[in-house]
């Protein structure tokens, strides 16, 4: 009997020697019933369980492990609610097409439908916002369904996952040689696109008299900034990158005309999507954003994606792996047409180059300005001009984060981690503490700075105290206008009687001079209060350097109705405007 009992395991044991031989390093949840077990075995198998204070929050981290490794992080909850809360995570990941997993506790199998503790439909809930849900049914076929999880959520266009593990299987057993063995899954195949699309691609390059290139974060997921580097230099393009798409060619580099963003987009004639879609980012490929008769090229690892928005007859389709599909077309350029080479002296570059340098000077103006309260441009320009070069960047918010996009520079690929294409707040610290994590073990000496604005980090602020308790050396800095957008001077706020307040002050407006930074002095971290560019200065020398090795919160003031410079367009198309 003894014997027989030593040949068993523990549903627990499997799932995480099941993840362990998966590559899975992290888990980030929150444990209670029926899933405590599993994150004490993922300990014991060599798993780092990071418990956060709430399940939508560690649903982000995991999703950022996956962007920034390639490989699913995985979010560890317990039944009914505690899935739930996960449910935009599970979006976010889904619409960003970043790999992560899920894994919910769930009610006993044998209480179905009898109101167990808890019991909701999880697949269900979980299915619309994944790529692959399931229940795992038996202990012995554990690592075939965390397998396939993983298989799925990183082959094809990227996305999220859920399984589903029944309360009693956790602490049952079953004979150890029963246990399917699944090995790792590889990397996804480097798919590459058909040779001929790629010369009639080449031939609409070559054709342009206004060519644009979009930089999106499908580049920088698919470590293909080697290759877009070579075409961008090789063919003389200039090029935009998207906001995750910031780094995999430097901000700084001189084919970058980010500040001329909306010219470039609406003046450009042929525009070469490279991991980019056309969604509400890109204003969906139409006028008045870009001319009637533009063109694309677009470059995707999801046919699907081809001619979305625009048709077939504006597209170019290459569907594929994003630095295979790339390399082609560079080797097309150089062998087939001769190294051929965009003109640096045209038209299209003398308009670029001077709208360049005209929203430079504004945009330098602004950040100049040294009155008090401070506005968005000087803040952040201080900010970039003190952090370390290649710093990894969390920013979100609305103004903070749109005006930060250009301000913020990234030098690095997968150095930047925003709101991204569902737009979600709320998103930011999770993705600093999994940026955190990751650097701690895989990337001395590198820099995490999170730049959020005050109502973003109101979605997420007790995970300041993870933060400290695992002491990750986080600059989190937050842009305080007191409110969402524009914000509520003190003396208005407080001529409104309290009792008034909601029928008098606009729905914007949050308490002002919210003193943030005491959260972080709560939980043993550093803090600042920052109301002048001064402090600004000594706030973030003293973070940078005195308080290196801890948290750190800046919680700058800034003018509550300071905003951007005057755009050509906004960020978000309504139907109204086109």
């Amino acid at each position: 009997m003894a014997d027989e009992e030593a040949d068993r395991i523990d549903g627990a044991s499997v799932l995480s020697q099941a993840l362990k031989t998966q590559g899975v390093e992290y888990v980030f949840g929150i444990v209670g019933v029926p899933i405590v077990e599993v994150a004490i075995a993922l300990q014991v198998h060599g798993i780092k369980f990071i418990g956060m204070r709430n399940e939508q929050a560690a649903c982000y981290a995991a999703s950022a492990v996956g962007y920034l490794t390639g490989r699913p992080g995985v979010c560890l909850v317990v039944s009914g609610p505690g899935l739930l809360h996960t449910i935009g995570g599970l979006a976010n990941s889904n619409v960003n097409a970043w790999p992560m997993i899920v894994i919910g506790g769930s009610s006993d199998r044998d209480q179905d439908s009898m109101g167990a503790f808890q019991e909701y439909p999880q697949v269900e809930s979980a299915r619309l916002h994944t790529k692959y849900a399931a229940r795992m049914e038996s202990i012995a076929q554990i690592p075939i369904f965390v397998e396939k999880a993983v298989r799925i959520s990183m082959y094809g266009r990227p996305g999220a996952c859920y399984l589903d593990m029944p309360g009693d299987m956790v602490q049952s057993t079953t004979p150890e040689n029963l246990v399917r063995v699944m090995p790792m899954v590889q990397d996804p195949p480097l798919m590459l696109a058909d040779p001929s699309g790629v010369e009639k691609a080449t031939q609409l390059l070559k054709s342009a008299k206004r060519p644009l290139v979009i930089v999106g974060k499908g580049a920088a997921y698919g470590h293909a900034e080697n290759s877009v580097r070579e075409l961008i230099e090789g063919a003389g393009l200039p090029f935009l990158p998207s906001p995750m798409g910031k780094g995999v060619v430097p901000d700084d580099h001189p084919n970058c005309v980010i500040a001329a963003r909306s010219r470039a987009l609406l003046e450009a004639d042929v525009v070469v999507l490279l991991g980019a879609r056309l969604n509400w980012i890109l204003h969906f490929g139409m006028p008045p954003r870009y001319a009637e008769d533009t063109a694309f090229i677009q470059v995707d690892i999801c046919p699907e994606e081809l001619g979305n928005n625009i048709g077939n007859d504006r597209a170019v389709g290459l569907a594929g792996h994003i630095d295979a599909v790339t390399k082609q077309m560079t080797n097309s350029l150089k062998t087939t047409h001769r190294n051929w080479r965009y003109p640096d002296n045209t038209p299209w570059w003398k308009t670029l180059r001077d709208k360049v340098r005209s929203n430079q000077i504004k945009s330098d103006a602004l950040a100049a300005d040294q009155s008090v309260p401070m506005n968005y441009y000087t803040v952040l320009n201080k900010v970039q001009n003190m952090i370390p070069r290649d710093s990894l960047i969390v920013s979100e918010g609305a103004n903070t984060m749109d005006i930060g996009r250009t301000l913020l520079l990234n030098h690095s690929p997968r150095h930047r981690l925003d709101a991204g294409s569902f737009g979600t707040m709320g998103v930011g610290l999770g993705f600093a503490i999994a940026a955190a994590m990751l650097a701690r073990d895989r990337w001395p000496n590198k820099r995490v700075v999170c730049v959020e604005g005050d109502s973003a980090f109101g979605f997420s602020g007790m995970e300041v105290e993870t933060i400290c308790r695992h002491n990750l050396p986080i600059l989190l800095i937050i842009v305080n206008n007191n409110g969402i957008f524009s914000g509520i001077d003190p003396e208005s706020y407080e001529s409104v009687p309290a009792e008034e307040r909601t029928s008098s002050i606009l729905p914007t407006a949050l308490q002002p001079n919210a003193r943030y930074e005491q959260i972080m002095s709560a939980f043993g971290g550093k803090s600042f209060f920052v109301t002048t560019p001064t402090e600004l200065e000594n706030a973030l020398h003293a973070s940078l350097v005195t308080h290196a090795d801890k948290p750190v919160l800046l919680n700058i003031m800034v003018n509550p109705v300071a905003a951007r410079k005057q755009q050509d367009f906004d960020w978000l198309t309504r139907n109204s405007k086109l």
